[in-house]
């Protein structure tokens, strides 16, 4: 059986998500909720950091708590940065970056990127932010051949800015989504609790002239970011 604070963050995030609650719209006060679920003001209050943690609820000194502007959203269309996407959204992008290395390429990177076992790639994994508050972890694969010229800062800072800026011209890329738990080794990284609910993509983009030049599997943490569809 689940704890009780997660089962009082699972009734309040689907009641956000089917608009009980609307974007903006201030919560009852912490002793008239935990009145209404029926436990200890300690328990709700985990409840609603745990949703704040997401960035789905936000407090505000003085004032109380609300929901939270709308989640990052994805359009499942064309080859855009997470920056890009970010931005789109009006809020401010940053990354952490964790590791950067130039290595061998393991069997799903030769099979994704189409390179050669005994050719370099770049592997960096990074923790990605929107508005300061940690979105997804992602690795990211990219033949070094393509960006021998590049300086470190331009690859993990902006890349798909500085593929533009050096002529190449961005094509397609191909997902894969799935529901997943998020690694335990991850829970500090993107602020969740273990078990937590996350988005796990694999994608492929590609050059214009059909070279793949990024593969990149992530972690999204559920709440946080959703993916549509748009069809023509």
């Amino acid at each position: 059986m689940l704890p009780a604070y997660i089962r009082i963050h699972d009734a309040i995030k689907n009641e956000i998500d089917q608009g009980v609650w609307k974007i903006g719209s201030r919560l009852p006060s912490e002793r008239d909720l935990s009145d209404q679920f029926e436990v200890s003001r300690m328990t709700l209050r985990q409840a609603v950091t745990l949703l704040v943690d997401e960035g789905i609820l936000e407090r505000r000194i003085g004032s109380g708590t609300y929901v939270a502007s709308q989640r990052v959203q994805e359009k499942i269309r064309g080859t855009t940065s997470f920056t890009e996407i970010i931005k789109a959204q009006g809020k401010e992008p940053s990354s952490k970056l964790i590791s950067y290395e130039r290595t061998y390429p393991n069997e799903q990177e030769i099979r994704h990127l189409g390179v050669t076992p005994k050719s370099y790639i770049i592997r960096m994994e990074r923790v990605r932010y929107a508005d300061n508050i940690p979105v997804v972890y992602e690795v990211t694969s990219i033949p070094e051949r393509l960006i021998r010229n590049f300086k470190r800062k331009e690859v993990t800072n902006h890349f798909f800015q500085t593929l533009t800026d050096h002529g190449y011209i961005i094509g397609k890329s191909q997902q894969t989504i799935s529901a997943d738990i998020v690694d335990p080794q991850l829970t500090k990284e993107l602020a969740v609790e273990q078990g937590h609910a996350i988005l796990s993509l694999t994608q492929t983009s590609y050059l214009d002239d059909g070279t793949a030049f990024e593969f990149v599997r992530s972690q999204y943490v559920a709440g946080r970011f959703e993916f549509y569809l748009e069809n023509h």
